[in-house]
């Protein structure tokens, strides 16, 4: 299926990307601080820097942890099912891998309430929204390269 673009205000768009160059500015003078650590510290080489930002990472270059932290993100807390029907296309089993998976790494949360019947509705943690939310400028800036953000008058 075609994803269909999200038009969005002038202003709203303006806003959008005056963030997004906001983000990348900070982002620029974070590399630079970190860079500059490597002549205080020899132990702190290119490739020891690399091999620690592909660490930090790794969690998100699992298949179906995007779209799985992206769902709870923009949706809100979900039970199981209600995630199913959100991802296409994947299994039960792959599903509750992933969510014991993200919740042992921090991003999610498992909240069950009394029954009955018992209720398991998966969150967000503090940590997983900072996560999006630093996203945000990322995504934001791949969708208008991509089109599926546009201005409108």
């Amino acid at each position: 299926m075609p994803i269909i673009p999200l038009k969005v205000s002038r202003e709203d768009y303006n806003v959008v990307r005056s963030s997004i160059e906001s983000a990348i500015q900070l982002g620029g003078e974070i590399r630079t601080l970190l860079g500059a650590q490597k002549d205080l510290n020899p132990m702190n080489d290119l490739h020891n820097e690399v091999c620690r930002a592909g660490e930090a990472l790794s969690v998100f270059g699992s298949r179906w942890t995007i779209e799985i932290l992206s769902a709870l993100y923009i949706s809100g807390p979900r039970r199981f099912n209600q995630m199913k029907n959100l991802l296409e296309g994947i299994s039960s089993r792959t599903l509750s891998d992933k969510l014991r998976y993200l919740a042992d790494e921090g991003l999610v949360s498992r909240q069950v309430s009394d029954g009955p019947p018992i209720r398991v509705t998966y969150l967000l943690t503090e940590h997983g929204r900072t996560c999006g939310r630093l996203l945000s400028p990322l995504v934001a800036h791949l969708k208008i390269h991509r089109g599926t953000v546009l201005a409108h008058d």
